[in-house]
């Protein structure tokens, strides 16, 4: 189709096939979706492609609405179980041969101790992470030097006081006025 028969179709119609397209299922399972978007209604009566892929779908599914399963055969169950005993029999050829099988025909029951124990340890291990995250959160920041040159600095001031307090005390009349006090 060339552009200019595309773009007047576009113009008489106000929708292009990409919409007319995204709207086919619901063209094809409800009739009266075509009454609520006369765009569509429009654009179906200009664009012959997009009739005829409606028209396709609505073939093919009514081919498959007449399409009847084939019935199984009686034996089916019992030939199945006999080819599957004999797969399970057959000696695998490698290692991977052999996991390969083990997987496919064992019920699981060997690997649940290994798969539980697996878990347990994982858990585990998420725990403890999840406890050394929590309390390095709460440990507080390292202080610098400075800070702790202050709180020196702050212990020896008070000590000082104390000391000048100690001196300051008033001395009864028994004891030398020249003497330190002792402690």
């Amino acid at each position: 189709m060339n552009t200019d028969t595309m773009n007047t179709k576009l113009k008489s119609t106000g929708t292009d096939c990409k919409t007319c397209r995204a709207h086919l299922a619901d063209l094809f399972l409800d009739e009266s979706h075509i009454a609520t978007h006369p765009q569509l209604a429009a654009h179906l009566a200009a664009c012959k492609e997009c009739t005829t892929e409606l028209t396709a779908l609505r073939s093919t599914f009514a081919l498959l609405d007449d399409w009847t399963a084939a019935e199984p055969s009686p034996y089916f169950d019992s030939q199945l179980h006999v080819r599957l005993r004999e797969a399970e029999a057959a000696a695998p050829e490698g290692f991977w041969e052999r996991t390969r099988s083990f997987l496919l025909f064992s019920t699981g029951r060997t690997l649940r101790p290994a798969l539980t124990g697996a878990l347990a340890f994982a858990m585990l291990i998420g725990a403890g992470g999840l406890d050394l995250i929590l309390h390095q959160s709460h440990i507080s920041p390292a202080t610098s030097a400075t800070v702790n040159d202050l709180k020196i600095l702050d212990n020896n001031a008070q000590a000082l006081q104390q000391m000048d307090q100690l001196l300051d005390e008033p001395t009864t009349g028994n004891e030398d006025t020249n003497a330190l006090p002792t402690t």
